[in-house]
């Protein structure tokens, strides 16, 4: 097992042809917010990955192995909940009450400009719905919002200037 221990969010300072080149791993969100896992890269090698406490792996992060080789991380489709505002009933500010509400319940939740994602959950859709939303389950990758308080923050951009 080739074990991990390293990670380099968004493959920071790779050349894009080293990126092209390395193996990939497809996560789902429930693997990628855990520090330790074991997981199959492309190339068919079983990977132990034992990251710092607290990480989370995201996808197009860069795992690095004690060989040195790198492991691309793709956000694997997985069962969601995309949530849009309703163009006959509401308006877009709709959404924003929407992420107020599932933030209140500390639901995971995807912001996008035009639609929010979280995992499936009946009776938040239910809840979704009586107020006037459109929600449709889905296959797709997911990238919950990290926290105000996450390490590096989600954007990993530092405003202390």
């Amino acid at each position: 097992m080739l074990q991990v221990s390293k990670i380099l969010p968004r493959g920071q300072g790779l050349a894009p042809v080293l990126l092209k080149r390395a193996a990939s791993v497809e996560l789902d969100w429930d693997v990628r917010q855990k520090s330790r896992f074991d997981a199959t890269d492309s190339q068919g090698r079983r990977l132990g990955v034992f990251l710092p406490r607290g990480t989370v792996v995201r996808g197009d992060d860069v795992l690095v192995a004690e060989d040195g080789s790198m492991i691309r991380v793709i956000a694997a489709a997985q069962p969601v909940l995309v949530i849009t505002h309703c163009p006959e009933h509401g308006t877009p500010f709709d959404l924003v009450r929407a992420a107020y509400h599932l933030g209140n319940r500390h639901v995971a939740i995807e912001l996008k400009p035009d639609h929010l994602k979280i995992e499936p959950d009946h009776v938040l859709a239910d809840m979704l719905r009586a107020m006037h939303l459109i929600v449709k389950p889905q296959d797709a990758a997911f990238e919950p919002e990290g926290g105000a308080y996450a390490a590096g923050g989600h954007h990993g951009h530092d405003h202390a200037h």
